[in-house]
Formats: C-alpha cells, structure tokens, sequence
C-alpha cells in the first residue's frame, strides 16, 4: 500500500510533463512575424479589391433617341458649323497670302529706296570728281608735289565710289544713244561714222542705271 503513492506521483508526473509539450509546440504554432503579418495584410486587401471589382456594375453608354425634326434640326446645326468652319479657313488663307505679299513687296520697295538713294548721293560727288581732274590737266609740269597730292585724292574718292557700285561708262566705242550724248558731230580722218572722236565729259553708271550719260563728240 505505501508503493502505490509514488506511482501515482510518477504518473501525474508523466501527465503533466505531456501537457507541458502540448502547450509549447501550440505557442509555437501560433507564434507568426511581423513579415507574415504584413504579407497576409496584404493578400487579403488584394483579394478584397479584385472582389470589388467583380462585383462593380459595368456603366453602359447613354443613348438618346431623336425625333424627326430635331435629327434635321441637329443635321443642319452641324452643316452650319462645318461651313462657318470652312469660310474662316479660307479667310485665314486670304490674309496670310496678303500679308507675304505685302511683306515681299515691302522688302522690295525698301532695297528699291536704298539703292535709288545710293544713286542719288553718288550722283552729288561727281562734280567734285570732275573738278579733280580738270585740276589735274590744269597743273604745269613745275608743280609735280601739287600734282601728286591731288592724284592721291582723286584716287580714294574713285576708290569709295566703286564700291558704292559706281561704273566708268565705256567710250572707245561706237555711238550708243543709251549710254552716249552726242553734243557734237564732225569729221575725224580714220574715224568712221558714228565711232566716239572725243569724250568732253565722263559717264557714269551703277549696274543696270545710268547715273549720267557720257557727253561725247561722234564722226560724221
């Protein structure tokens, strides 16, 4: 009878001790991170949102239904549009042509006006040019230094007016009505009729403008 109490405690032992496993492999059962928290937080927001959308109604397009008179009424709203369209494009159009043609013919008057004011200043230093050469003829051989200084003068003055475009008119030349004035006529032995016997004043030209004709004596 005294053996049975310590079998008995040993067995409450092994219970215990069984009860003791259970409950610790179960904590660790339940034990979960915060890592699968959050992963398992989301699956199910992924899931609630896919269902969401299952469930949400599809919108279908609204119709309408139009009378007779009010298709025709919109019909000819819309005509009227594509029309008033249409006239302002071409009004568009209209302007833009005018305006580069207003613009390419402004262009052209302003070079017009350059090149016809070049001319007219050119045309004002000429007398001045020819009284440089008279003055050249008029110096006496004893008066080389005087001669030499002038020659300078009227070599930079010829110099600049080139290239304004100024052009010494040819008259080694028949008679041309164009470019010549004849003021003279007489007969040159070894001259033909109408050939240039003397030049008595220079002429000068700017590309296709005559800026003073060349006066000239012709043979007869």
């Amino acid at each position: 009878m005294n053996f049975k109490s310590p079998r008995n405690a040993e067995g409450e032992t092994a219970t215990l001790t069984k009860k003791t496993d259970k409950t610790e492999s179960r904590t660790k059962e339940e034990t979960v991170t915060p890592e699968q928290q959050n992963s398992q937080s989301q699956a199910d927001q992924t899931a609630e949102a896919v269902v969401a959308e299952e469930g949400a109604p599809v919108s279908e397009p609204e119709t309408y239904t139009l009378t007779a008179e009010e298709f025709a009424a919109a019909k000819a709203h819309i005509e009227s549009l594509q029309k008033e369209k249409e006239e302002t494009v071409n009004l568009m159009q209209r302007v833009q042509a005018d305006f580069d043609n207003f613009r390419r013919r402004n262009a052209s008057v302003r070079l017009d006006s350059y090149e016809e004011g070049k001319r007219d200043a050119v045309k004002e230093l000429l007398p001045a040019l020819d009284s440089l050469e008279r003055a050249l003829d008029s110096i006496p051989s004893e008066g080389a230094i005087w001669r030499d200084g002038i020659v300078l003068v009227q070599r930079q003055m010829m110099d600049a007016l080139k290239k304004l475009g100024l052009e010494e008119i040819e008259s080694d030349c028949k008679f041309d009505p164009v470019m010549h004035e004849a003021v003279m006529r007489e007969k040159a032995d070894g001259k033909e009729s109408g050939e240039i016997v003397v030049v008595l004043q220079k002429g000068y030209r700017m590309g296709d403008k005559i800026i003073r004709h060349c006066m000239v004596k012709v043979a007869e």
